[in-house]
């Protein structure tokens, strides 16, 4: 069957409807706006995004990393004119730190059922996880509000801290320097810190547990040269190799409960098909 068909009939079975109207928009010509009125019902009055759109924050309540979410499936949808982006940037101007940077996630979490790995300090400073990849997607988008200065600012001044680095902190730098508009500065940074960014990558394709492969750092082609091709296709080859019997691609994490494994199940689906046809190993 069909990777498409397949992936269809895994969302049909065990998507989330946002996902499923992401999977329509993105490739069989469905409605973008269905998309947006769904995003929609996960915002809060404040701008901010809750509501379990990333999966393992369960409570209704807003959090920095929802609004990074949101921000991904907007700029699939090319939507970055949609108003919820200036809700959103001013919810996050609500919450940062007084470094300039939005906290990992917020005391408020604590009063909600999620992972147990979104702990937090009483008075949390600002992260590159994830005003990095946050501020990264504004800056593709051409965004100018004013929360985006300060976040810029408070990202290169953490970058330029950085020697050893972590996986999901590794992988926001690399959407930071590839997106932001300072080319020269980007490409010095990056050249600074290739080496320990690739020191996080798992680039056996067969590693088990929560490896963080080169297609979770480059969903589609980077401007930064971070994998030679070889790499990147070899990985490509075990991506669609990965695709389960039921049509889909789960996730490589801790399940700490069970609806959220068919909940990421359905956002990576179409993530990893959005993956594949970037790198023209998908038609449609």
């Amino acid at each position: 069957m069909d990777p498409l068909d397949r992936a269809r009939r895994y969302l049909e079975l065990h998507g989330r409807l946002i996902d499923r109207l992401r999977f329509e928009a993105l490739f069989t010509g469905g409605p973008r706006g269905r998309v947006l009125d769904v995003l929609r019902c996960y915002q809060n009055a404040d701008g901010g995004f809750g509501n379990a759109l990333e999966p393992d924050l369960r409570g209704p309540g807003s959090q920095p990393e929802p609004v990074e979410v949101a921000f991904w499936i907007l700029d699939e949808l090319d939507a970055f004119d949609s108003p919820m982006v200036t809700a959103a940037c001013d919810y996050l101007a609500q919450v940062s730190a007084g470094d300039g940077g939005v906290p990992f996630v917020l005391p408020s979490v604590r009063d909600t059922p999620r992972a147990p790995w979104w702990e937090t300090p009483d008075d949390p400073p600002g992260n590159l996880v994830p005003t990095a990849s946050i501020a990264g997607l504004l800056h593709k988008h051409g965004a100018t509000h004013p929360w985006l200065a300060a976040a810029t600012a408070f990202c290169w001044s953490r970058i330029a801290e950085i020697d050893e680095t972590t996986p999901y902190e590794a992988r926001a730098v690399v959407t930071f320097l590839d997106l932001v508009p300072d080319r020269a500065r980007a490409e010095a940074e990056f050249a600074r810190l290739k080496e320990a960014i690739l020191a996080t990558v798992a680039l056996d394709p067969h590693a088990t547990g929560e490896a963080h492969f080169p297609l979770d750092f480059a969903p589609e082609p980077l401007r930064l040269p971070l994998f030679p091709p070889d790499v990147i296709d070899t990985h490509l080859d075990a991506l669609a190799a990965a695709q389960s019997e039921d049509g889909g691609w789960a996730p490589n994490w801790s399940i700490w409960t069970p609806l959220v494994e068919h909940e990421w199940g359905g956002y990576l689906t179409v993530q990893r098909l959005r993956t594949l046809r970037a790198y023209g190993r998908l038609k449609g």
